[in-house]
């Protein structure tokens, strides 16, 4: 009984990683590679933002309130609720977005902000991305970004 309990459980493993697999890539940025080729293109990314612009629009009204932009934000630590410093960055970052200041985030102000931050994953300017590309760009410190546009 014990060899054929381990046998199904070797099974379910070996049956499941292949969608783990799956599903590690479908994570983050990379949940928009379309294509599957390993990057994320502009088209990709312009299409998975427009997207995730829908979905975060809850009351499609067309704009984001700060609630609604930040609603599937998971709190610090275990914590249900932010704590003050993560409500205080949000708030920042809301203000920096809102650049009509009308307390909503427009598409247009949003899919601005996208675009942005591909450019700023995009190191080698080939307009594509993927998540060591980002990652390496995340790193970089402001005088590293300051020599690179020289």
């Amino acid at each position: 009984m014990m060899k054929f309990f381990i046998a199904a459980s070797a099974l379910l493993v070996v049956a499941a990683a292949p969608a783990l697999a799956q599903d590690r890539t479908n994570r983050g940025m990379m949940r928009y590679d379309a294509n599957g080729d390993g990057f994320v293109d502009r088209a990709e990314w312009a299409a998975g933002q427009e997207a995730r612009f829908r979905q975060l629009d809850t009351d499609k009204d067309g704009k984001l309130s700060q609630d609604e932009l930040f609603a599937r934000t998971p709190a610090a630590g275990r914590n249900v609720v932010p704590d003050d410093r993560q409500v205080q960055r949000q708030a920042r970052f809301f203000r920096e977005l809102d650049t009509d200041k009308d307390g909503f985030v427009s598409k247009a102000e949003f899919l601005a902000q996208t675009e942005r931050n591909f450019a700023r994953c995009d190191l080698d300017k080939d307009g594509r991305i993927n998540t060591a590309e980002c990652r390496q760009a995340l790193q970089r410190r402001p005088a590293d970004k300051a020599r690179l546009e020289r």
